[in-house]
């Protein structure tokens, strides 16, 4: 049978005691009073049944049995002391793995990314751009950023942006004609779809959820791509009109690539999720990316579809 470890606080003041031969300076670096490390002492003295200090005139010694044990225990911590340092290191930076839906990354999380790296030149950041749920365990992902409906069983989450879906094209599609008034004006242009789109994100559903007829829209025409960021691409170059979400378009409504032809919006039911395995919350590269997100997203004060302008309506 192993030997009974004796309690570990009073092997630290032990260590820390021996190390200064004081108690006055042992308790300065442990943040306590020099009688809770003589109570220590004590304990620890009763435990092995010897004294470990001789307590002079002004001055403190190991005895014999001190000294013996001295040297192992002041190793110890320092190793410890060593370990722990390392490990919190390890966590507060290096590699931090973000699992994320292509989409998100390239219209929303890499043009802000530089101000993370800005204030966290410690961590680097490897984007997963993977549709499927990302295992936490086998894939090594610290943090999944995820569009859905909330509710990942087993993990912690944090809802951290709603969505609104509406239409979007760029400029020039407008260009040479009337300005669209109507949604029925829809009929005049080409239609975009993404084909892996949520709940309220394919053309048929949208509109009958702002009661448009589409008896006279041909919904069946018009180029299909498996990606939102695809499908931004193809209609800032001019090919059509496309649904999107808020957070997708915002930077490019900004920026005058993609303009909005009408005022309509739906609210999505899904949003955006921060999900994390509950026990990374303790690692300091994870709390750093996590605030760090939460703080971009509340700079996001411009980009509810009421603030976005409308070309046409």
């Amino acid at each position: 049978m192993p030997s009974r470890l004796p309690p570990l606080g009073a092997l630290r003041a032990f260590e820390a005691a021996a190390r200064h031969l004081s108690f006055k300076s042992a308790a300065a670096e442990l943040s306590v009073t020099p009688a809770a490390i003589s109570q220590q002492i004590k304990t620890l003295e009763e435990d092995f049944g010897c004294r470990l200090f001789r307590r002079l005139t002004r001055a403190l010694a190991l005895t014999p049995e001190g000294e013996r044990l001295a040297p192992s225990v002041i190793e110890a911590f320092a190793r410890l002391t060593a370990a722990v340092a390392d490990t919190r290191a390890s966590t507060a930076s290096g590699l931090l793995t973000v699992s994320v839906i292509a989409s998100f990354a390239t219209k929303w999380l890499i043009p802000r990314l530089a101000r993370f790296r800005e204030k966290h030149p410690e961590i680097d950041v490897r984007l997963s751009a993977d549709e499927r749920m990302a295992n936490f365990v086998t894939d090594g992902v610290d943090i999944g950023l995820r569009y859905g409906l909330g509710g990942y069983d087993g993990l912690h989450e944090e809802r951290i942006m709603t969505e609104s879906v509406f239409p979007v094209c760029a400029p020039k599609l407008l260009e040479g004609g009337p300005l669209p008034r109507e949604l029925s004006d829809l009929v005049r242009y080409p239609l975009l779809h993404d084909s892996h789109t949520d709940e309220v994100g394919d053309w048929e559903r949208w509109l009958r959820l702002v009661g448009v007829d589409t008896a006279a829209i041909d919904l069946s025409r018009g180029s299909r791509f498996a990606q939102q960021d695809m499908l931004l691409q193809a209609t800032i170059d001019g090919h059509g009109v496309a649904l999107s979400r808020t957070h997708l378009v915002a930077d490019d409504l900004r920026a005058g690539r993609l303009v909005r032809p009408f005022e309509a919006v739906v609210r999505a039911n899904f949003a955006y999720y921060l999900v994390c395995r509950k026990e990374s919350l303790e690692l300091a590269k994870v709390l750093a990316f996590r605030d760090w997100i939460m703080s971009e997203v509340a700079l996001e004060h411009d980009t509810s579809p009421e603030k976005l302008p409308v070309v046409g309506g």
